[in-house]
Formats: structure tokens, sequence, C-alpha cells
């Protein structure tokens, strides 16, 4: 009997205008990986300045980093740095793909997904909420901004401090027009929750009732568990959480669909993605999800 192919190793692609912050949101989410794997993409070295404590060694175009993961320098030949971290041994848990100051982060996910083995579950843009309006608006770079904007699922606004309440408030209100399909979240000094952008784990199984929501309060952010011990029709289910009134903006789990078959939902911003899951003997269902607190304490 053939072995099952191994699930497709998830890449989410980080974006954003030269000095919105990538950089620190990427040292953020390495430092608090959670015991994942990452492996990160970029053009160049020297394009990211992965903070030096992380560095554990380096060998050729990769540089080892703290708990398991991993740095890898690209140039013109993404599609080959991909093809090389599918075969690492270990397989990463994630792929982190940053793309230039100026770069198209949907282009970005476009090639991902013609890579065997890898699927791309998310576009994260970080905009820096004093400038983003004023760069959006320039003759020369305006169209680029505007492109990384329309890629996102999840836009991270950053630098709001300098921006202020009343602009910060503003943009949002204008990036609703923008970006209507990706979800705006508000980041402290690039310090987004690392499920936010890199999508939640699962739960450990839990005693909940069908259907139940289990929720944890943070600042700015609720959590929270679903599980289903019946069938569920996923088709339903990926709308409900993409609705933008469900204030959902991360959710992930394998739910059993209506017609028998194990099926793996992420939700990032308004999009899902569904794939089939047929190494999953489970029965019950079990969604995590991240959600905005629209009156945080």
């Amino acid at each position: 009997m053939t072995a099952a192919a191994p699930e497709p190793i998830p890449v989410v692609v980080i974006g954003g205008y030269l000095g919105a912050g990538k950089t620190t949101l990427i040292n953020h989410l390495l430092r608090h990986a959670g015991g994942r794997r990452i492996a990160v993409l970029v053009n160049d070295f020297g394009e990211i300045n992965i903070d030096a404590d992380l560095i554990e060694g380096a060998e050729g175009g990769v540089l080892s980093l703290a708990g398991g993961c991993v740095c890898c320098a690209f140039g013109a030949d993404l599609m080959g740095a991909l093809d090389d971290l599918r075969d690492l041994d270990p397989r990463p848990d994630m792929v982190l793909i940053e793309t230039s100051g100026v770069g198209l982060p949907g282009a970005v996910a476009r090639s991902v997904g013609l890579a065997s083995g890898l699927t791309a579950i998310g576009v994260a843009v970080v905009a820096d909420a004093e400038t983003l309006r004023a760069r959006a608006a320039d003759r020369y770079v305006g169209d680029t901004v505007l492109t990384q904007l329309r890629d996102a699922d999840l836009l991270l606004l950053s630098k709001t401090d300098l921006a202020g309440e009343a602009e910060t408030a503003a943009v949002r209100v204008w990036l609703a027009g923008v970006a209507p399909r990706a979800a705006v979240v508000t980041t402290d000094h690039g310090r987004a929750p690392p499920d936010l952008v890199l999508g939640p784990r699962e739960a450990p199984p839990a005693a909940l009732a069908e259907g139940a929501v289990v929720a944890e309060t943070h600042a700015h952010f609720r959590t929270g568990v679903r599980r289903f011990s019946d069938p569920v029709d996923v088709a339903a289910l990926a709308a409900e959480l993409t609705a933008p009134g469900s204030q959902i903006v991360r959710a992930k789990g394998a739910v059993t669909d209506l017609d028998g078959t194990r099926k793996l939902l992420q939700v990032v911003g308004r999009r899902a993605a569904v794939t089939a899951r047929a190494d999953d003997p489970r029965t019950e269902g079990l969604i995590v999800w991240i959600a905005v607190d629209p009156h945080p304490h």
C-alpha cells in the first residue's frame, strides 16, 4: 500500500512597503515561534537583518536560527528555493516569504501555488499608518502600495503611535474601501500575536458541547475553540467564519464534511481554504479561531 503524501507545508507571504516594519515582525515571529520550525525566505540577507542573537550558524545561502528555524536567500530563484525547503529533513512546519519593499506579495503567493508540496495560506502586509495614505497617493509609488494592500488577506497597521488615534482611525476607514477583503489589525511595534500571522495551533481535546464556543479574551483579540461531534457543511462553515460580522481574522481546524470526507479548513481575513485531509482518522470537528475584540478592555 502506497504511503499517503505528507500534508503540504503552509506558506505565509509577508509584504509591505519600504520601512513599514516587516523585519521587526519577522524577528518577533521567530522569537515566539512556539516550537514551530519556521523557514524564512528572503531575497537577500542584508534586506531583512535578522537579530544577531537568533543566528546560530551560517553555511552557504542558509542561516541556522534558534529553535530549529532557518533563513534562506533565494535571489532570483524562488521556485528552486521552495523545492529545496520542501526536501529539508526535518521538514519545516511552515514557510515565511518576505518580499522586497517594492515587491508584490500576491504574485509571490501565486508562484507558491505552482510548487508541489507547499500551499499559500495567507498574505500578511505590514502598513505604516503614519505615511500610508500619502504613499498611496504618490504618483511614483502609489500603484505599488495600493497593489500590496489589495493583495493582503491580513493588514497589520504599524507605527500607529506616530500616526495618532485620529489618523489611525481615518486609515482604517480608508482601508475598508481600498482593501475590503482584508482584515485590518493594529500592532504594537511589530508584536502581532504569532498565531494571528502563522495560524493557530490545534487545541488539545476538551469536553466541549457540539458547536460550543469556549473563548479567552486578550488585549484587542479573542481566541476560542468550536467542536462538532457530527459532520458539518464545510462550505457553509467557511462562509460563516469569513463573514465580516464574525470579526474572525484567523481560524484553523479539521472537520468532517457532509459527504463523510475529512477536510482541513484554514481562514485568514475574508478568505478560506479547504483541503482534503485523508490521513486523519478522527470524525469529530475542531476549529480554533482568533477574532478582533471590538470592545477591548
